[in-house]
């Protein structure tokens, strides 16, 4: 009976679950960070994970764990071609920007686009045309895909072994991919263009540059997606878009949440989950946790740029480093580069910093940050006011949220900061008790919720496994023409008929006038 009674007990326990093989499709930087964590919960689950893994892998070290399958494929680019690129992209978008007319920056930004193309498009031929990875992978028994459409064709492959596809995302610009892809609404009179640099509480002037700017982009994708449409027709054989393939996904996890994005309508399969990566601090290590301590009451600021941003030209790294010598706090700044001319008593440098376990020490005092979504969230946990230098990319985007939250103030270009505007900046965050509640008003709403992000992420994923996916929760809208979803269709039929009724009527009319005077003039004849 004794056994019995341990039988089912371990029934109980472990027989819910099912392992499932979980296929995930490549992902870099900042982005790898959040799925790595994913995927990690999901073998603690009992489940088994391929990665897929190209060579070159300059931004994704796959020696860092082991407990992950790796499944590698070729590229017909370089590591020096990758690096090369990312770096000029960056170099341009920091440095080049304000040197140039918007004519010259849209041609520029044409250029990387067309070159990121290229890279991307080499990622879907590593996979899609090696036979042998193919069938290696038809021999798998998947039970899902999970991916990053950072870069393509995952939907392809989802497609061809028929898998349930899930998506993990934070963002395009302009919200084009989910809008016109996920079909997700984005009225233009409160919901602002990713990257637009504007708020939910626009005038009358910001509306017309947020339309404008929404069909600029549109546009601009429109053109740009037909290399990738040409490219899924010739694959499948048949006539199709990489819209329409992408819309195929049975959930969109979106890295971000209500605690610092702009409320907005949503779909059923879009699950926002900011923060997943977010984790209650650990101690310091001991010589860190030594400086910590001798700042006394004025606390520390934590200083990072994100693993982009090794190294930066001397003129800013002396303006950088002769704004944190004035300030009292105790700062630790996370660098790269030759030590600056203007390096103050009260900064230490390190090529890594354990950055969320020092946001939850009780004596940060501020961050310093570009704006990454990994760095912004960790701050956001653990309720430190922020100083924000955009870069590129998503990041302007992150700090005018948290700005607008009353948690940030943000200095708007690198390049042209002087010191005195990031001692302002420090000041402001420190000395002004708002900033700090803002903060943490934040910081409870993160928390404060349902379900922890990264459960609710899993928990999505295995949905989608236990299901063989999720068309359920798919709206209609995939289905619709772009007029049909306007109801165009309906209003022209609506206005024909209105024209057709209103014309019938006012020939009636003239018909009955003229008979009325007819028969009166008969009379008085």
């Amino acid at each position: 009976m004794r056994f019995i009674i341990f039988v089912l007990y371990l029934l109980a326990a472990f027989g819910h679950g099912k392992c499932g093989n979980v296929l995930v499709w490549p992902t870099r930087g900042s982005h790898w960070i959040n799925l790595k964590i994913i995927l990690e919960t999901l073998i603690d689950k009992g489940h088994n994970v391929t990665v897929l893994v190209p060579n070159p892998s300059p931004f994704m070290d796959t020696k860092e764990s082991d407990r992950f399958s790796y499944q590698h494929f070729s590229l017909s680019i370089t590591t020096q071609d990758l690096q090369d690129f990312f770096h000029e992209l960056l170099h341009f978008s920091v440095y080049e920007t304000d040197q140039l007319n918007f004519l010259q920056i849209q041609i520029k930004f044409y250029e990387f686009a067309s070159k990121h193309q290229e890279i991307s498009l080499s990622y879907c031929d590593g996979i899609l045309k090696s036979p042998e990875l193919m069938d290696k992978l038809r021999n798998g028994k998947f039970d899902v895909l999970l991916s990053d459409p950072l870069l393509p064709c995952s939907d392809i492959v989802a497609e061809v072994l028929n898998l349930p596809l899930v998506y993990t995302y934070r963002f395009s610009i302009a919200h084009v991919l989910e809008r016109m892809c996920g079909q997700i609404p984005a009225p233009p009179s409160f919901v602002p263009g990713a990257m637009s640099k504007l708020t939910d509480k626009m005038s009358f002037t910001e509306r017309i540059i947020n339309i404008l700017f929404y069909l600029s982009v549109d546009l601009t994708w429109i053109i740009a997606l037909k290399k990738f449409d040409n490219y899924y027709t010739e694959y499948l054989g048949r006539p199709t878009s990489y819209c329409e393939m992408m819309g195929k996904a049975d959930i969109w996890l979106i890295r971000t949440y209500w605690d610092f994005e702009f409320p907005r309508p949503f779909v059923p399969n879009f699950k926002y989950v900011g923060g997943l990566h977010c984790t209650p601090a650990k101690p310091l290590p001991e010589d860190m946790e030594e400086f910590v301590q001798s700042s006394g009451d004025d606390g520390i600021v934590v200083f990072t740029l994100g693993s982009m941003i090794d190294k930066m030209p001397k003129e800013t790294s002396n303006k950088i480093a002769s704004a944190l010598a004035q300030i009292p706090q105790r700062v630790l700044w996370r660098y790269n580069g030759e030590k600056p001319d203007t390096f103050g008593e009260n900064t230490r440098i390190y090529k890594w910093l354990p950055q969320n376990d020092l946001l939850g020490h009780p004596k940060t005092r501020a961050f310093i940050t570009h704006g990454g979504t990994n760095g912004v969230y960790e701050a956001i946990y653990h309720g430190v006011p922020m100083v924000g230098i955009p870069l590129f990319g998503d990041q302007t985007d992150n700090l005018v949220h948290v700005k607008a939250r009353g948690a940030a103030v943000s200095i708007d270009n690198i390049k042209t900061m002087e010191p005195q505007d990031l001692v302002d900046g420090l000041n402001a965050v420190i000395k002004n008790s708002s900033y700090k509640e803002n903060a943490m008003r934040l910081s409870r709403i993160h928390h404060d919720r349902p379900v922890k992000p990264l459960d609710e992420a899993v928990f999505w994923i295995e949905f989608v496994m236990r299901h063989k996916g999720a068309k359920h929760l798919r709206v209609e809208a995939h289905n619709l023409t772009w007029y049909q979803y306007h109801c165009l269709d309906v209003f022209a039929f609506l206005i024909t008929v209105l024209t057709v009724v209103l014309y019938v009527f006012f020939k009636l009319c003239k018909v009955f006038i003229t008979r009325c005077c007819f028969r009166g003039k008969s009379k008085k004849e």
